[in-house]
């Protein structure tokens, strides 16, 4: 069995390696996502990430991988950080890092990790399958999984500087990480900690198993 990361995060990838699979290969899905989500109809946190894991799995059905199609399962994700009903996407700048650490500093906020999974073994998409939580498409099933994250009361303006210095937060979404220097700053984590990484890896068996009776262990290949 292959599974093809439709990402180039490291965290995404560093997540699958820890739970013993080495991707067939890493695509980069090049999705405009201001583009997708501006197309879609009023929508909640979890239909966005869902809507744009989906996005970015179908993005790269066709491309090749070492010269040779893809065979195998296509897994594509996204993330986003809600807090105080805003959504917080990658702050991207420092500026706005800070700002957002500014809000964060002993708050609670909840992180959304969709997840989509498309079968294409044998070179092409097989047919329809059901839905995992009610969402499915011809080809692909999708879940969200859900993490609450709450952040230390005592952060200083000097340690949100500091982190923001780092470079770590402007690539990430809600400018925080659980596997990096970010980790220090946070206070508890309800829910699946690699949700909160962007890839919740018992989402990703539930999809594998009740999606496509496929056993989430025939992966293993570290």
């Amino acid at each position: 069995m292959r599974l093809y990361l439709a990402s180039t995060s490291p965290a995404r990838l560093a997540t699958l390696r820890a739970a013993g699979i080495e991707p067939a290969g890493l695509i980069s899905p090049g999705v405009d996502e201001d583009a997708v989500v501006a197309a879609m109809p009023p929508h909640t946190p979890q239909e966005m990430v869902l809507e744009l894991a989906r996005a970015k799995a179908a993005a790269v059905i066709g491309q090749l991988v070492d010269g040779e199609p893809i065979d195998g399962f296509i897994l594509g994700g996204d993330s986003a950080f809600e807090l105080n009903g805003e959504i917080f996407g990658k702050p991207h700048t420092a500026d706005v890092a800070r700002s957002r650490w500014a809000q964060m500093v002993g708050s609670t906020g909840v992180l959304h990790s969709g997840h989509w999974l498309i079968d294409h073994r044998g070179g092409r998409v097989q047919g329809e399958v059901d839905g995992v939580g009610g969402v499915g498409a011809v080809g692909g099933v999708g879940a969200v999984e859900s993490a609450r994250v709450s952040f230390a009361e005592d952060i200083s303006p000097a340690e949100i500087d500091a982190y923001v210095a780092t470079g770590e937060p402007l690539q990430v979404a809600g400018a925080f990480t659980i596997d990096g220097r970010g980790a220090a700053f946070i206070s508890s984590i309800s829910g699946t900690p690699s949700a909160v990484i962007g890839l919740s890896v018992p989402t990703l068996r539930e999809l594998l198993h009740d999606g496509f009776g496929v056993e989430f262990h025939r992966f293993w290949n570290r």
